[in-house]
């Protein structure tokens, strides 16, 4: 039939040569650009309902790909919750439980898979596990840190392990021109995995010049449940006056404290401005970072995880930093694009609670990867895709008291998507020394009203713990191997300054 038909062989010849190259170009694994803020609220994004704050970056990453509206990291301190998001368990199962210990030697991470998969692999920016190490660490082919926290200006780096450098500029801008000569390099036929760490919005705040006076004239109030305290922890009173108290010095924003006078609010003002314009930053790195994908032709085939390691208290019940359980500071914005997990022209919401946990398991099937193996975490790409009935419907919470900043009891918790229970555990194996929590997280999302003494709520308490027990002994936690500092009480002084 061929020979009668030779224009037919042709065009049959050119479908099976198109049909390959398409099959080879789905087949393709993904880029993946991986994008950590430090300390970003949920709220701190125009998709997550800032109101004077303008994210048009990070708010196009979930207009044409996914907005997790309900995304909880499961321990609200940098380190910790920085390792369940490369190893997909709990704080407990990685030991990573304060911001002084290295990710384990033991454990693999997202980016090892990827790069034993032949991902050209590179981090970039604010590491922030282990404080005075700033060598490459596993994972990846092309490594650059620094000691510590970093500075917003002028900050040393060690490029890749050949030497330290000190690099004048503002930190977000310096990170973003690094990870733009990384891009730019050839990577052969390899796909690659970028992650970048931003300081930002890290304390101490300190914006580029540029925005220094972008919300100057925003009046910022102390949020009213600053002043809602009769029916919670006296712990939580008594922080009021500490490094973590609205009334304390503020990162260093209020020289005179404490101070509890009704116009010191203006240095809690300063402060909230001045985070905000760390932001404004990060911003505009997404954008220089999204147009030359565009400009490279690989930006449909990048998967871009953009979120931040933990939330933040700006005020709410007299509180500032992070570490409780309460919804300011677990709560993080997690946006993700890549079209070939949902059309640009079709972006979703997803309203159902993810957690740091998931994220190494959902790269790594996005990336047709290896799964992680023994992990607490669990990928979201079914989730997302078709929707999964059998998703969780609860998750715990883990800290564990820090005499470096003994201004947070040890907490244990439980969230599900109505009811929230806090308990506060001493540490010596004896009865809480501290009053519980209750709330009703569905209709109560600013935990105004701690239901734990109201006896109509008994029951609800009871399924709480209940529930709070079954998920901890699920992730190999019981109260015999549940070990935990010794709760030395809130105290007034102020951390030592090269641990800030």
């Amino acid at each position: 039939m061929n020979r009668r038909n030779p224009r037919l062989l042709v065009i049959v010849l050119l479908t099976t040569i198109a049909a390959g190259v398409a099959a080879r170009t789905e087949a393709k694994p993904p880029n993946v650009l991986f994008i950590l803020t430090d300390d970003q609220r949920a709220d701190a994004i125009g998709l997550g309902g800032a109101k004077h704050l303008k994210t048009p970056w990070m708010d196009r990453l979930g207009q044409e790909g996914v907005y997790f509206k309900n995304a909880f990291c499961t321990t609200s301190l940098c380190s910790p919750s920085r390792a369940s998001i490369l190893s997909g368990l709990y704080a407990h199962a990685h030991g990573v439980i304060d911001n002084f210990t290295e990710y384990p030697t033991g454990f693999k991470s997202f980016p090892m898979v990827l790069q034993s998969q032949g991902y050209d692999t590179a981090y970039i920016g604010k590491w922030h596990m282990g404080e005075d190490n700033d060598e490459p660490r596993p994972g990846f082919n092309w490594f650059v840190t620094h000691k510590g926290q970093g500075k917003y200006f002028d900050t040393e780096f060690n490029i890749n392990g050949q030497g330290r450098k000190l690099i004048k500029g503002y930190y977000t801008t310096i990170v973003t021109d690094m990870a733009e000569e990384w891009l730019q390099r050839s990577h052969g036929d390899k796909p690659w995995l970028l992650m970048i760490g931003h300081k930002a919005p890290h304390s101490f705040y300190f914006p580029e010049p540029k925005y220094e006076k972008a919300f100057q004239h925003v009046r910022v109030p102390y949020p009213e449940t600053a002043f809602m305290l009769d029916d919670k922890p006296d712990w939580i009173r008594q922080r009021l006056y500490t490094w973590h108290g609205i009334y304390g010095p503020l990162f260093e924003w209020r020289k005179q404290f404490p101070d509890d006078r009704p116009e010191a609010v203006k240095d809690f003002e300063a402060m909230t401005r001045a985070y905000w314009g760390t932001l404004l930053s990060v911003d505009d790195s997404i954008q220089r970072l999204y147009k030359l994908l565009q400009e490279r032709g690989e930006l449909d085939n990048t998967l871009i995880v953009f979120m931040g390691d933990n939330g933040i208290l700006n005020g709410e019940d007299g509180m500032v930093d992070k570490r409780t359980m309460h919804e300011p500071s677990i709560r993080i914005p997690l946006v993700v694009r890549y079209p070939r997990l949902t059309s640009p022209s079709q972006p979703r919401v997803v309203a159902q609670q993810v957690l740091t946990l998931d994220i190494a398991p959902s790269i790594l099937e996005l990336c047709g990867a290896p799964a992680l193996p023994g992990i607490q975490g669990r990928s979201w790409v079914k989730l997302v895709r078709d929707g999964d009935s059998q998703w969780r419907k609860s998750w715990f919470y883990h800290y564990n008291y820090e005499k470096q900043f003994p201004y947070t009891p040890n907490v244990r918790g439980v969230r599900t998507q109505t009811w929230k229970y806090i308990h506060y555990p001493h540490g010596d194996g004896g009865p809480d020394r501290h009053m519980a929590e209750l709330y009703n997280v569905e209709f109560d999302r600013d935990e105004r009203y701690n239901l734990i003494a109201d006896p109509r709520y008994a029951r609800v308490v009871e399924d709480m713990k209940a529930e709070l027990f079954r998920l901890m002994a699920a992730a190999g936690l019981s109260p015999a191997t549940d070990k935990m500092p010794l709760d030395e009480g809130i105290k007034q002084e102020l951390p030592d300054q090269k641990i800030r």
